[in-house]
């Protein structure tokens, strides 16, 4: 994996992932990649992920935020901080991934990942 960050996802909360599931789907037609039962689902948006989080892994408290595929999850932490970041939940270990969540100068969450 290249040291550049590349955008792996949006990350949209949602209180029903088989029904968000089913409507985007069936709204936009994007096709399934991954679910994990209703904790979490990847559709496929071409060049970037359409991700649903469920209740268990809504890690960004009901907002939307992109989320940035990296090559090491605790240097990107540092680097964001570093350059005016703050940590809403430093790195963890999720179910599929490794991953922190931030927030930028201007307010907006976003997710570093690494895939385990």
């Amino acid at each position: 994996m290249s040291d550049q960050p590349t955008v792996g996802n949006v990350l949209y909360p949602t209180s029903d992932v088989d029904g968000a599931v089913a409507f985007y789907g069936k709204a936009l037609g994007l096709p399934v990649k991954f679910q994990d039962g209703s904790r979490f689902a990847m559709l496929d948006g071409g060049g970037t992920s359409f991700a649903l989080a469920g209740a268990e892994e809504d890690v960004t408290a009901g907002r939307v935020a992109a989320s940035l595929r990296v090559a090491d999850v605790a240097d990107a932490v540092r680097a964001a901080v570093a350059a005016g970041a703050s940590v809403i939940r430093d790195v963890e270990q999720g179910p599929h991934e490794t991953r922190a969540v931030l927030r930028d100068p201007w307010g907006n969450l976003f997710v570093v990942y690494r895939r385990s």
